[in-house]
């Protein structure tokens, strides 16, 4: 039995309502119940924001109303938008509701938006599907939409394609899409994942200001706490397909009734947490009894026992100590830059850019979409050439190395890419995705690279017999732990991780979080770990960098950085970092605000 129906004082009749909604999908193991009995409703106007791990059926829930699912699904209970049955129709019946009256903001726009037609083409279909307009005015509607959404130059950037766009500026452009109709509900499916705390906070600014100008409800499916805080009006919370807890924002945050509620806020990181005396505990209690909430595959106990002792990750700010010994990684006076188009000047991504990791340090490298953070990053290992400037790893440049000893260091690499869904091989299994490494360098035998791979799964929380699945079977938060498997499968002694955690939910990320800090202190490896969530950073980083536009403003100790930063850029990223506490969250907002109408912080 599901959780009981909140309801939202003086909402009237609801705009959406989800009455034991249900959803199996066919296998050859037998039926798998994705979503049990879910009832929630949505008020106009009202933002609810749907939370829960990986696997949860937030996702799956919110595909059944727009008719998305495979065909091996089936869908039982009701779903109703002012009173229309959503799960009974089809053809042209739920092509008028798609876009029109319900539109969707997918998790992985790199992945959603067409990349051989430009975006002002692809807001411009969703116009012309549903709305009568010419091409020239729903040309001139598409330029007032990407203005509305806050892309820079939208008479010029109408005209762009999407891999000419940042992360942040292509989920504007899905923003854009979703709301060409003007729709009475949006789906926004994990709107900020992967984006830095500036753009995230300017698309939560964007999503508010939708629902108070044109009256939109919001259903956001997230795993961002601290989002949920800044933008919810109530809150569902889902655990293995079922709901298991319903209250206002400021309610659930501040008295959370159900066990997995706790252990989701115990698990959120926060800025200063990595240099608290004392680490608090995000322990995942024992599923109580008579729950309706299916066990983990290991049982409760176990799984108490296992969260007890990983808690949430405690800090590593300040350990080990500096080695005097040859950096890791040295860059110096690091410039790259890339060919302009039709005769345009060369774009510098990065300009001017040292650093240095010694030995079994962690480097957090921290900045705007844009930035040039991900650029250093695969500079390093050799994917993107440098312009000028040295990479020296374990005192060999990489740029005037031989190709026979480029081959021996890349064996110490090990790099978690930021987009899993496009660097995982879509026709490899997950187990041959994560062996690559071994087999390209020749290590072990197969039985041995077999076993390594079933370790590896089991380290990042996944099923050993995962390894015999596709890539586009997984969630996005699994698809980014079998990257994270994949980059140590080597065993580096330097790993390069670019958003490890940023498609992971909080009590997952806690655990990866863990796992990560106690292998770097196992293995030692060295690591430039480049993240948007400084509260990550804070937690796992010795050390931070700073970027914009391409050169460093800031670098010293995580403490130094993060409590007492001395450029105005750093100080803005830390003022757009959403807290997991409603109350505190609306003052930063009005801060912020104020900040912005003063010119302190770029929007």
């Amino acid at each position: 039995m599901s959780a009981s129906r909140a309801t939202t004082p003086g909402a009237g009749t609801p705009m959406l309502a989800l009455d034991h909604l249900s959803v199996t999908f066919r296998s050859d193991a037998g039926p798998v119940h994705a979503v049990r009995e879910v009832s929630f409703d949505v008020a106009p106007g009202e933002i609810v924001a749907v939370v829960g791990e990986s696997g949860s059926g937030k996702s799956v829930s919110s595909r059944a109303l727009l008719g998305l699912l495979p065909g091996t699904a089936s869908v039982g209970g009701s779903a109703r938008i002012d009173g229309v049955e959503l799960t009974t129709l089809g053809g042209e019946s739920m092509r008028r509701v798609r876009g029109d009256r319900i539109a969707m903001i997918f998790q992985e726009p790199a992945t959603s938006l067409d990349p051989v037609r430009t975006v002002g083409w692809q807001v411009m279909e969703a116009l012309r599907a549903h709305r009568r307009m010419s091409r020239r005015a729903a040309h001139r509607r598409a330029v007032e939409l990407l203005d509305l959404v806050g892309i820079p130059d939208p008479e010029r950037r109408v005209h762009s394609y999407p891999h000419q766009m940042s992360g942040g500026q292509k989920q504007r452009v899905m923003i854009a899409i979703a709301i060409s109709c003007e729709p009475e509900l949006i789906i926004a499916d994990e709107p900020t994942t992967a984006l830095d705390v500036t753009v995230q906070a300017a698309i939560l600014d964007l999503l508010r200001g939708l629902r108070d100008r044109l009256g939109t409800a919001i259903v956001l499916i997230t795993h961002n706490m601290g989002v949920v805080a800044d933008l919810a009006d109530r809150v569902v919370v889902m655990y293995r397909g079922q709901v298991v807890e319903q209250a206002p924002v400021a309610q659930l945050f501040a008295a959370p009734a159900h066990p997995y509620t706790q252990r989701l806020l115990a698990a959120v990181p926060y800025l200063g947490q990595g240099r608290s005396s004392h680490a608090v505990p995000g322990a995942e209690p024992a599923t109580p009894a008579g729950s309706t909430v299916a066990t983990d595959r290991s049982g409760p106990d176990v799984d108490a026992a296992r969260a007890t002792s990983l808690g949430t990750p405690g800090a590593i700010s300040g350990e080990p100590a500096p080695s005097s010994g040859t950096p890791a990684l040295a860059v110096r006076d690091l410039v790259v830059e890339f060919p302009g188009r039709l005769g345009s000047p060369r774009v510098r991504a990065v300009d001017g850019v040292s650093l240095t990791i010694a030995p079994g340090r962690v480097l957090g490298l921290v900045g705007e979409s844009g930035s040039g953070k991900t650029t250093v990053g695969r500079t390093v290992v050799g994917l993107v050439p440098a312009t000028s400037g040295s990479i020296d790893v374990f005192g060999t440049d990489l740029r005037t190395a031989s190709p026979h000893t480029l081959r021996d260091l890349r064996r110490r690499f090990g790099f978690v890419f930021q987009d899993p869904a496009a660097s995982l091989n879509p026709r490899a299994s997950v187990g041959a995705c994560i062996a690559e490494p071994l087999s390209v360098h020749k290590v072990g035998t197969d039985a041995s690279r077999h076993k390594r791979v079933a370790e590896l799964l089991e380290a990042v929380e996944l099923p050993a017999a995962f390894a015999k699945r596709y890539p586009h079977e997984l969630s996005g938060g699994q698809r980014q732990r079998v990257s994270l498997a994949r980059a140590l499968v080597l065993g580096p002694d330097l790993l390069i991780a670019d958003e490890p955690t940023s498609a992971l939910d909080v009590s997952v990320q806690a655990t990866v979080l863990h796992l990560f800090q106690e292998l770097q202190r196992e293995m030692g490896f060295a690591c430039l770990f480049i993240s948007h969530d400084l509260a990550v950073v804070d937690i796992v980083a010795h050390d931070v960098a700073v970027m914009s536009l391409g050169q460093l403003v800031e670098v010293g100790t995580t403490a130094e950085v993060l409590s007492a930063p001395r450029h105005p850029y750093t100080r803005a990223l830390l003022a757009a970092v959403p807290v997991p506490d409603p109350a505190a969250q609306r003052e930063r907002r009005e801060e912020r605000a104020a900040l912005l109408a003063a010119g302190s912080v770029a929007s």
